[in-house]
């Protein structure tokens, strides 16, 4: 039953909701427009801010549904937080894109919002205070995905959340090593920026 509940996971994150939305509603294929990226934030790019609006939460759906259903089928932190996990990665490997997907963090805000409902909103407003303050997604995405693990742990989540908060945190820097490099060259793309189609 564990193997099932992470597989169930991992093919609800899979689901490519921004590469639906483009495809109906621009005609485009958004592993060729703008960043490249299969999530909300590129959608917000290359669609508008309505249609990245819906992505965002159809994304954080189907985390949040992956943890629902693994607590429904099998009680523990351990489980739920492993088909939490699960889903993220089906966002950032997808199965039917040929693993190349986003970059979890709106399907990580969904898992998290179940698993650690109390440590995800202040990780939320650290998102987006940071989000405000600078006008860069990339850098509230990672500056609340690494505080997560910590907020968790201080608010006396179990250790396997705080572990999938940690696991997931490291998966998040690594997809956004690119858009590290670029904030670092001062190259990084601001909100209100348009990217190339």
């Amino acid at each position: 039953m564990p193997v099932l509940v992470v597989s169930i996971g991992y093919l609800a994150g899979s689901i490519p909701f921004a590469f639906f939305a483009g495809r109906l509603l621009r005609g485009i294929d958004i592993r060729r427009a703008g960043s490249g990226n299969v999530g909300a934030a590129n959608v917000l790019r290359t669609t508008g801010l309505l249609t990245a609006l819906c992505v965002m939460l159809l994304d954080a759906a189907k985390g949040a549904g992956a943890v629902l259903c693994a607590q429904r089928l099998i009680a523990g932190d351990a489980t739920s937080a492993a088909a939490g996990v699960a889903a993220v990665v089906g966002h950032i490997y997808p199965l039917w894109l040929r693993f190349r997907g986003g970059k979890g963090v709106a399907t990580a805000a969904g898992v998290f919002a179940v698993l650690t409902p109390l440590a995800m909103a202040p990780a939320a407003a650290i998102f987006v205070i940071t989000v405000w303050a600078t006008r860069f997604i990339s850098l509230g995405s990672l500056v609340a995905a690494l505080a997560l693990g910590p907020i968790a742990f201080a608010l006396g989540a179990s250790a396997a959340v705080v572990s999938a908060a940690g696991m997931v945190a490291l998966l998040i820097l690594y997809r956004h090593r690119t858009n590290i490099g670029r904030l670092l060259a001062g190259t990084e793309r601001r909100i209100g920026q348009k990217a190339a189609l």
